[in-house]
């Protein structure tokens, strides 16, 4: 996409081909595609770190030599069954738009719900996490507890007992 949000070229030639199964290979995706045109570029994604590295990360991109042939393999290949899962097949400017439609609900939604509070420790930021440990030490200390009394574990502390009380009053 160019700076005035406009497609370009390129972009209305590659497909995004998404809920690959993990079995199919790069060269089993060009022999699926070859049928439709001249395929100038494939790029298979893989996972490059964690645990799944190595493996592919379940999509791909395919670029033609026109736009037409793109077409083409989009409207022929799309909701077609690849070992048993329904491809997903677009336009890549398409799936950009999709994308970042998503990532704006996305954001609007996390930001919901680090306001509303989640009952999960894990949902805090970072300052909020710091402001909920400092609270509880302070608690720890301040109520004349000995060392030795049994702490709860972390994974248990709902967000409840520890937001600081200025959160609360941001709008």
């Amino acid at each position: 996409m160019d700076s005035n949000g406009f497609v370009d070229e390129k972009c209305e030639s590659k497909l995004y081909i998404g809920n690959l199964d993990l079995r199919i290979t790069e060269a089993a995706l060009i022999k699926l595609f070859s049928p439709f045109g001249k395929i100038i570029s494939e790029d298979f994604l893989w996972h490059t770190r964690g645990p799944k590295r190595g493996e592919p990360r379940g999509f791909a991109f395919i670029e033609y030599s026109s736009k037409e042939e793109a077409k083409l393999a989009k409207e022929k290949m799309h909701g077609k069954l690849a070992c048993g899962r329904p491809l997903v097949v677009r336009l890549a400017s398409e799936k950009l738009m999709v994308n970042t439609a998503n990532d704006t609900s996305k954001a609007a939604s996390e930001s919901r719900k680090s306001r509303l509070g989640g009952s999960s420790y894990g949902q805090l930021t970072r300052s909020d996490k710091i402001a909920a440990i400092k609270n509880k030490l302070r608690a720890l200390e301040g109520g004349g507890e000995s060392s030795s009394v049994k702490k709860p574990k972390q994974d248990n502390i709902s967000f409840k007992d520890h937001i600081d009380k200025s959160f609360l009053k941001t709008s």
